[in-house]
């Protein structure tokens, strides 16, 4: 075995622990108030009917809502992260240890998969008891979301990763990846059909992967008749591929460039830089 191919081992070794060790941390509140606030939404568009279309509100939302899940958590949780890292010495240990970067970023990449797919059944499973959506859709279906929502993790985790290179602090990288998330969940059509918005809007929600991840969750799993609630009135399956492997492509291009020139800059003095920073943010 090769340096590189043990490095990629005990990086995904790392990444399962730490999902292990994340399962009995207060972030699983949040996960659960989630998807608690994701079922009232469901429950009051349970009989709200799409106009022409056979299939209801929440039927809509339900893909959408998990599509947003996946995106938030590959671009936030990636962000955080790496910036808490830098700022408690994990990535500076990790640059002195040969092929230490290749073992961390694979880390990151099994916890990241593993959070994903918790936030997926942890949505997706109680909203099945509101909105049925599987009936339609049956296995090929299932396995098709998973596909799109893998496609949905790689356009947004080497920009996680970005976010939290280029800011100084772990508040500063959520603000960073969470605020525009916020806001391009409002213009999507998460929570109601794109096509009551504004044209304008229209095109600033298809340059990103938010609306582009919840049009391929709803193209696999509703039926036909609910295209009527999409943009052109059809689903566009094969643009929709080839907007997330853009920003996949470009994002795995940039991405290494980055991470090599912040883990070139850190050092002992600047990690204890940031931690003398963040002590005075506590107090």
């Amino acid at each position: 075995m090769n340096a590189t191919t043990h490095a990629i081992r005990l990086g995904a070794e790392r990444g399962l622990r730490e999902f292990r060790h994340s399962l009995g941390s207060s972030d699983q509140w949040y996960n659960v108030f989630v998807a608690v606030g994701f079922l009232t939404v469901l429950w009051f568009q349970r009989d709200a009917a799409v106009d022409g279309s056979t299939v209801t509100l929440a039927a809509l939302t339900l893909p959408s809502m998990v599509a947003m899940s996946v995106v938030f958590g590959s671009l936030v949780g990636p962000a955080g992260q790496l910036a808490i890292n830098r700022e408690d010495g994990t990535l500076l240990r990790a640059k002195a240890v040969p092929h230490g970067m290749v073992g961390y970023l694979v880390g990151r990449t099994v916890e990241t998969a593993l959070g994903n797919l918790l936030s997926l059944l942890i949505v997706l499973v109680p909203g099945l008891f509101l909105v049925n959506v599987l009936a339609h859709a049956g296995v090929a279906g299932l396995l098709a979301l998973l596909a799109v929502l893998a496609l949905g993790m790689a356009a947004m985790l080497p920009w996680g990763a970005v976010a939290g290179s280029v800011t100084k602090s772990p508040s500063g990288a959520m603000g960073l990846s969470m605020l525009p998330m916020m806001g391009l969940a409002a213009i999507s059509g998460v929570f109601y059909p794109i096509t009551a918005l504004p044209g304008w809007l229209q095109g600033v929600a298809q340059v990103f992967p938010l609306y582009w991840t919840a049009h391929g969750a709803r193209a696999v799993l509703l039926p036909d008749s609910a295209a009527v609630a999409e943009l052109g009135g059809s689903w566009r399956v094969l643009e929709m591929v080839g907007v997330l492997g853009v920003w996949a492509v470009v994002g795995f291009l940039v991405a290494p460039t980055i991470l090599r020139r912040m883990a070139r800059r850190e050092s002992g003095a600047e990690m204890e830089q940031r931690r003398q920073a963040a002590l005075q943010r506590v107090r």
